[in-house]
C-alpha cells in the first residue's frame, strides 16, 4: 500500500497499463515534457517515449478521432481533454462515432478507448474549465462514463476503463485532484464499471451522489448523526452510465427516502434518471417525495458565487430537514 492522492493515483494507472500493456498509448494537449495540465501524466514520457506518450495539437475533435481509429485498429488509446469544458469539440466523434462502432459492425469491431476530463467546481477556474456534463454523455448509448471521487477508485476503474471493450468516459474531479491522500494498493487491482459503493451505512434516509459531493455528503450525514441521531446511508455511485440500479432501490427500500445530490445543472441532470429509477421500482416504499440538491440551471458561475451555486452543507442540511418532516 501507499499514500496516494487521486492525481497520483490516475498516473500509477496509467503508468501501470502502459507497462503491462504496449497497445496502452497517451494521446493529448501538453501531456509529454509538461506532463499535463494537472501533471497526471507527469515522467510517463521520460519512461516511454513519444510514440506512446503524444503531444497533440489543440483541436479536441483530432485527438478523440484519432483515438477511435487507433482503437478501431486494435490499440489501446488514452485520450485526455484538458478541461471538460472544451469536450463539446468532441461530441460527433464520442456519441455518433465510438458509442455506435460495436453496433453498427454488428459486434465485429469495438472501440476500446478512454477519453480522461477533469471536471467539477470548487477552484475557481475561469468559463468553460469547471463544467460537469456528464448527463450529455449517459444519454448515449454505447459510451460508459465513470466518475470516482476517491484515490483508491481512481485507480481501480481507470485500469478497468483501459482494459475496457468498449469507450468509456473517465471524469476526473479537479476538485478532490490533491485534496486528500488515502492507501492505494501498489499491486494490480480493478474496481467494477458499473458498481456503487455504499460509502456510509445508515436507516433514516438515503442520499445518492458523486464525484466531489460525496465528501459533503458525508460530512453532513457525520454531523446529522452526532447531532441529531439521524442515520443517513451515502451512496457513491462511481459510474452515471451504467447506474447501479440494485444498490440505489435496495437503500431506498430500506429507508423509505431519498435525496440527490450532484453539481451538474438540475434539469436533465443525471440525477433526475436516478429519481425514475426509483419512481419505476420503489415508489411504494417511499414515505416522502424524491428531492434533489443540484446546480443551478445557469452557466457555471463566477467565482465569486461559486461556493453558493455548488450543492453545500447548508442546501443539502436543508433537504435532509424538509425529507424528514414528510
Amino acid at each position: 500500500m501507499a499514500m496516494m492522492t487521486m492525481v497520483q493515483a490516475v498516473n500509477r494507472a496509467l503508468h501501470d497499463e502502459m507497462e503491462h500493456d504496449g497497445r496502452v498509448l497517451l494521446l493529448g494537449e501538453d501531456i509529454g515534457k509538461n506532463g499535463g495540465v494537472f501533471r497526471a501524466t507527469d515522467e510517463l514520457y521520460a519512461k516511454f517515449g513519444a510514440k506512446r506518450v503524444v503531444d497533440t495539437p489543440i483541436a479536441e475533435s483530432a485527438i478523440v478521432g484519432a483515438a477511435i481509429g487507433m482503437a478501431a485498429r486494435g490499440l489501446r488509446p488514452v485520450a485526455e481533454i484538458q478541461f471538460m469544458g472544451f469536450i463539446y469539440e468532441t461530441m460527433d466523434q464520442l456519441a455518433a462515432q465510438a458509442a455506435r462502432l460495436r453496433f453498427r459492425s454488428a459486434g465485429t469491431r469495438t472501440a476500446p478507448l478512454v477519453v480522461r476530463a477533469p471536471y467539477g467546481g470548487g477552484i475557481r477556474a475561469p468559463e468553460l474549465h469547471s463544467d460537469s456534463l456528464e448527463s450529455l454523455f449517459a444519454h448515449t448509448p454505447g459510451l460508459k462514463v465513470v466518475m470516482p471521487s476517491t484515490p483508491y477508485d481512481a485507480k481501480g476503474l481507470l485500469a478497468a476503463a483501459i482494459r475496457d471493450p468498449d469507450p468509456v468516459l473517465f471524469l476526473e474531479p479537479m476538485k478532490l485532484y490533491r485534496a486528500f491522500q488515502e492507501e492505494v494498493p501498489e499491486e494490480d487491482y480493478t474496481v467494477e464499471i458499473g458498481k456503487a459503493n455504499v460509502v456510509r451505512e445508515g436507516s433514516d434516509v438515503t442520499i445518492i451522489t458523486w464525484g466531489p459531493p460525496v465528501h459533503t455528503v458525508k460530512a453532513v450525514a457525520d454531523r446529522w448523526q452526532r447531532e441529531k441521531g439521524v442515520s443517513v446511508e451515502v451512496i457513491d455511485l462511481r459510474t452515471v452510465s451504467p447506474i447501479d440500479v440494485e444498490t440505489i432501490v435496495a437503500s431506498v427500500e430500506k429507508t423509505e427516502r431519498a435525496i440527490i445530490v450532484h453539481e451538474a445543472v438540475k434539469t436533465g441532470g443525471v440525477g433526475a434518471e436516478v429519481a425514475a429509477i426509483i419512481s419505476e421500482k420503489a415508489v411504494y416504499s417511499l414515505s416522502a417525495p424524491i428531492l434533489r440538491v443540484t446546480g443551478f440551471d445557469t452557466p457555471y458561475p463566477t467565482a465569486m458565487v461559486e461556493e453558493d451555486w455548488l450543492p453545500n452543507e447548508k442546501r443539502i442540511s436543508a433537504a435532509l430537514t424538509a425529507i424528514l418532516d414528510e
